[in-house]
């Protein structure tokens, strides 16, 4: 009980949540963008619907991520962090895209056979790009530049 005790002290009071948890945003994006990719060569629904539930995913980890990053600047770095009105910025729209296009194909399940088919794939590939570029800007914080 000892351990579990320790354990749960240095998850939640020694160490930042933000750092592990920014890897599902990262991961999430990128399985969306390579399903949409996949369901537009194979021309397959299923593969389509792998990517919604990663944008889905990587919606509700994008919120985790940004509510922790910024508890995590607040406290680590007194709000200081380098470039962290930039990532807020970057975050927000983040969740803005992955938010709107899980929305979008929630409310339209053909969203992926219609007219706006090249904006719907656009929003998974802007979101793994952001997703990155938010990455490198992590690593800057951590490592420096």
């Amino acid at each position: 009980m000892d351990f579990i005790n320790r354990l749960i002290h240095a998850l939640i009071e020694l160490h930042p949540l933000h750092p592990m948890l920014v890897h599902f945003p990262i991961a999430l994006t990128g399985a969306a963008a390579l399903f949409i990719l996949l369901a537009l060569w194979r021309k397959s629904e299923i593969l389509e619907q792998v990517a919604f539930a990663n944008i889905v995913l990587a919606s509700l980890g994008t919120l985790a991520a940004g509510v922790t990053g910024y508890m995590d600047n607040a406290n680590t770095y007194d709000g200081v962090a380098p470039n962290a009105t930039t990532k807020i910025v970057l975050a927000s729209v983040l969740l803005a895209i992955t938010a709107l296009t899980s929305f979008a194909r929630w409310r339209d399940p053909n969203l992926f056979e219609s007219r706006a088919k090249p904006i719907y794939v656009a929003a998974y590939l802007v979101s793994f790009m952001l997703a990155l570029v938010l990455a490198l800007l992590g690593g800057v914080i951590l490592y420096g530049f």
